[in-house]
């Protein structure tokens, strides 16, 4: 045989051999599908069946518990609507009872008011008579009195009228009285504590100064040849030099203290130098004049500082710093000024005021005389002027103003300014004054009491501070007495100088005499 023929065979009977063991697969796997394919048809009906009655069964017991639901719903509504019916019913019934009482109590009103209405009745006929009877008793006392009604009326007002300003005259001076005794009681324990907690030193100066020097050779030194060094000297600081016969001291004369002061300082410098020529002197007057300047500074700073205010201007604080060299009647004014800032402070912490403006317009009163030797006019015009310059307040302006009585005091800080000045003034040894003008102030104020007619005697005493004068009775009245004292005050102000205030005591004295025998 052709082997090529064989293996043509062979490929075909292989060929042969795979498809039909191909289509013997495919018909056992359709077979197998078909079986599976009935089992699960028979499986999903079978499902499908359970389904059905468990939805079945499911519905059935909606239905039921809806029923049940629906039944108990109505129920509660029905014991609901019953419940309401029995409340309305209740309300109904009290409706209904309260309805018969107000019934019952309209028929009470109606016969009340009919009751009320001749009462009404009976009392319109009791006031008729009633006025007919009043009007023939005033027509009784008409013809009894001889006034008519509008008379009797306005007789009677007028007589209130004069009892009533009696009795408030009266009232009204009891209670003056008695104002005036508790003000003036709680004035002497507000002006005694501020007193007692205050206590100021007292310096008595005057317009000299007085150098000491190790010895008199020293005088012809500072003189100089042909007096150049005295007049170097005193026409750089403007200060006198008085040398004369008193042993190892020169005096150095000027009303103003702080140029003194310069020149006192200058001289001390060139003594303990040794070395005295005009261009020393010069040197030494500029060196001098810085060491015041800053004591003046320093000074005022302190003051300040003990007073306890602050914000004042610089140019003010180096015024106050002046008025430590700055006396007036032997008192030197910074210690016054902060003595009257103190007991100023005291008496408005006492009266429930403000202290801090109480002690800035104490320490200030007395500003313009650090300048009052430079600008005409006097000390309070100066300082009222310094005060508006640099920006204080109007009512420590007034204080300042106000503080001597040139003007009305309108505010309570002036009004306390006013009485720590004059208690300042007023302690023992505060203040000093040459005996022979402190004698010619008391004849000034005799002589101007005894020039009024009437005046009999009159005598100075409180140093000066009260004048009693003693008056002819057969000549000046009670009255009179009020008038006479506002004279001799006028006239005391226009024609005598003196510190503070004086009171004018006039005394009135009438006697009878009889001699029994």
């Amino acid at each position: 045989m052709n082997p090529v023929l064989a293996i043509v065979l062979i490929i075909l009977s292989l060929a042969i051999g795979i498809f039909a063991g191909f289509f013997a697969g495919i018909q056992y796997r359709k077979k197998v599908g078909e079986e599976k394919i009935g089992s699960a048809e028979l499986e999903a009906k079978r499902i499908t069946e359970e389904a059905q009655r468990t939805a079945e069964a499911t519905k059935k017991e909606a239905v039921i518990e809806g029923k049940d639901e629906a039944h108990k719903l109505i129920t509660d509504a029905e014991r609901e609507i019953s419940d309401r019916r029995k409340e309305i019913q209740r309300q109904e019934r009290r409706i209904q009872q309260k309805e018969e009482s107000v019934e019952k109590k309209l028929e009470s009103l109606e016969k009340k008011e009919e009751s009320v209405l001749r009462k009404d009745k009976a009392a319109d006929s009791r006031l008729e008579e009633a006025e007919k009877i009043k009007q023939s008793q005033f027509e009784m006392l008409e013809k009894i009195s001889g006034l008519t009604s509008e008379q009797a009326k306005a007789y009677i007002i007028n007589s209130l009228d004069n009892e009533l300003v009696h009795e408030k005259a009266v009232r009204i001076m009891d209670f003056e009285q008695k104002t005036r005794e508790e003000s003036e009681k709680k004035a002497r324990e507000i002006i005694s504590l501020a007193i007692q907690r205050v206590a100021a030193d007292h310096v008595s100066e005057s317009t000299v100064s007085v150098v000491p020097l190790p010895n008199d050779e020293m005088k012809g030194r500072i003189i100089g040849r042909e007096g150049r060094n005295i007049r170097a000297i005193e026409t750089l600081t403007g200060v006198d030099l008085i040398i004369d016969d008193t042993p190892e001291a020169i005096t150095l004369s000027c009303f103003e203290p702080v140029k003194r002061e310069i020149a006192k300082v200058t001289l001390e410098k060139l003594i303990a130098d040794g070395r005295i020529h005009p261009a020393r002197i010069e040197e030494m007057y500029e060196k001098a004049r810085r060491e015041v300047e800053q004591t003046v500074k320093s000074e005022g700073e302190r003051a300040i500082i003990e007073a306890g205010i602050n914000g004042i201007h610089p140019e003010l604080v180096k015024l106050l710093g002046r008025l430590h060299f700055r006396t007036s009647y032997g008192q030197n004014v910074l210690d016054h000024s902060l003595e009257v800032a103190y007991l100023a402070g005291i008496m408005a912490s006492e009266l429930g005021l403000e202290p801090t403006m109480a002690r800035r317009a104490g320490l200030l009163h007395d500003i313009g005389k650090a300048l009052d030797h430079e600008i005409e006019g006097s000390h309070i015009e100066i300082g009222v002027d310094v005060a508006r310059k640099y920006k204080e307040s109007e009512i420590v302006v007034h204080a300042i103003h106000a503080h001597h009585g040139d003007v009305e005091a309108k505010t309570i800080i002036a009004c306390l300014v006013q009485a720590a000045d004059a208690i300042s003034a007023a302690r023992p040894g505060a203040r000093r004054e040459n005996l022979e003008n402190y004698i010619k102030r008391l004849e000034k104020l005799e002589e101007v009491a005894s020039s009024f007619n009437g005046v009999e005697r009159c005598f100075a005493i409180q140093a000066g501070r009260e004048i009693r004068i003693i008056v002819k009775p057969e000549i000046i009245k009670d009255d009179a007495m009020v008038l006479l004292a506002r004279d001799i005050c006028k006239k005391i102000e226009e024609e005598v100088e003196y510190p503070g205030q004086i009171k004018v005591n006039i005394i009135r004295e009438s006697r009878a005499i009889e001699y029994a025998k």
